[in-house]
């Protein structure tokens, strides 16, 4: 089954990212090549850029279409199953986040988009922990989410800071360990405001 697509406006996903203060700004996303390395998106709006990982793809037309919540997406497609079975998306938060608040936020916006995306399934904390999103403190949250007969993964990383960013990753597969090694690689490429983590 696909991820689904966050177009729409829900309440439940307004609420969790409420937690974040996420605003709607004008910007956007676009899609360039460093060289002879991989593409990378350029999300103005969230203040993010990033590698795209062999197999994904990057629509900015589509990222206009996104909830305001979100400011870009790339996803992934595999040979076995079309259908996009990942997707990553980035957006801004609009009030800072303190350090000392991390950790609840990360841990509240994770659980609210995995009600958001996976209403019917109740999901379970496999990982919360501090890290480094391009070189800022950050905070990544993983849930495992009952979905269509297996496991799904939500994965959120909040950046704190007075301009912080947030990267939240959805796979329909939480066992398949490509997407989830192409996912820490988003992660390993952010640079927030031009520094490369």
């Amino acid at each position: 089954m696909t991820t689904p697509s966050p177009k729409t406006p829900a309440p439940r996903l307004w609420a969790g990212l409420a937690a974040l203060g996420v605003t709607v700004a004008c910007g956007g996303a676009a899609l360039s090549w460093a060289g002879g390395d991989r593409p990378r998106v350029t999300d103005t709006r969230a203040g993010v850029s990033y590698t795209v990982p062999d197999g994904w793809r990057h629509d900015p037309a589509a990222d206009r279409e996104l909830l305001g919540a979100f400011s870009s997406r790339i996803s992934r497609a595999s040979a076995a199953a079309p259908a996009e079975d990942a997707t990553v998306l980035t957006g801004a938060a609009g009030r800072p986040v303190r350090s000392a608040a991390l950790r609840r936020t990360a841990e509240g916006a994770a659980r609210s988009n995995a009600a958001f995306f996976f209403p019917d399934a109740a999901p379970t904390l496999t990982e919360s922990r501090r890290t480094e999103l391009g070189g800022h403190l950050a905070h990544t949250v993983a849930l495992d989410v009952p979905h269509d007969g297996g496991t799904a993964r939500v994965e959120l990383t909040v950046v704190a800071g007075d301009h912080p960013a947030f990267l939240l990753a959805l796979a329909s597969n939480a066992s398949d360990p490509h997407v989830l090694a192409d996912v820490h690689a988003v992660e390993a490429s952010v640079a927030l405001n031009g520094r490369a983590s």
